[in-house]
């Protein structure tokens, strides 16, 4: 039993190796690169349209949907980035279902770069928003002496984001390969379903989480009303 892709080595010479999750992530790259140009060859704007650009515009009004009500304003502003996160989160989970794929989310290395991408967006769109200056300075908020505390808070939630995605994700391919080995025919299969729905959900929280932290950075750092008054 394999608890994570990483130690499963398809090639490896001296200290470069190709495993599992690297060879699954680029495949999933593959996978919504070409997915996502085929399905948006022939867009149309009249009523009549293909199904898959049907459900590409539920996806994306959903997306845009659930970052409008964590509180931005311009939501297709973060579409590109968070879109991106739920869809390669999701797809992930959801290629459980082909025999012998390893989810590369079940990799703390992935799930870590995931986090990784999440802790540079959210300073990088609060100083788009607000300036360098006046993002820097809300680390200095309510006093200086909460500069190393709020440093702290960030670098925390970054490892709060890739730890809580990759044990869920490891705990249920754990539960259902403990099971196969005991019944290997009923409950795995209800497990794999119960996986899938459990895929979806963290795909949901891990982008819903960057939104509220891209939310933060962008609202807090905006100027106090005393700031615009003209002295």
């Amino acid at each position: 039993m394999q608890l994570s892709p990483d130690a499963i080595v398809y090639w490896q010479s001296g200290f470069f190796k190709l495993n599992a999750t690297i060879a699954y992530t680029w495949g999933l790259m593959a996978v919504l690169a070409v997915g996502s140009k085929l399905v948006t060859r022939n867009l149309s704007i009249e009523l009549q349209r293909s199904r898959w650009q049907n459900l590409l515009e539920i996806i994306v009004s959903g997306i845009l949907k659930q970052i409008e009500e964590v509180g931005m304003s311009q939501p297709q502003k973060y579409l590109d980035f968070l879109g991106t996160l739920f869809l390669f989160v999701a797809m992930a989970s959801l290629f459980t279902i082909i025999p012998g794929y390893e989810p590369p989310t079940g990799s703390l290395s992935t799930t870590v770069a995931l986090a990784i991408c999440v802790f540079v967006a959210v300073p990088l769109f609060g100083i788009e928003e607000s300036g360098l200056g006046k993002y820097l300075k809300a680390y200095l908020k309510p006093t200086v002496i909460m500069l190393p505390f709020n440093i702290i808070s960030e670098l925390s939630r970054t490892l709060a984001l890739a730890v809580r995605l990759f044990g869920n994700m490891m705990s249920g391919t754990m539960i259902i390969a403990i099971l196969l080995t005991i019944t290997p025919y009923i409950f795995p299969i209800i497990l794999s379903v119960l996986g899938l729905l459990t895929g979806m959900v963290q795909a949901y929280i891990f982008s819903i989480l960057a939104a509220v932290y891209i939310a933060a950075a962008t609202r807090a750092r905006k100027p106090e009303p005393d700031e615009n008054i003209e002295t």
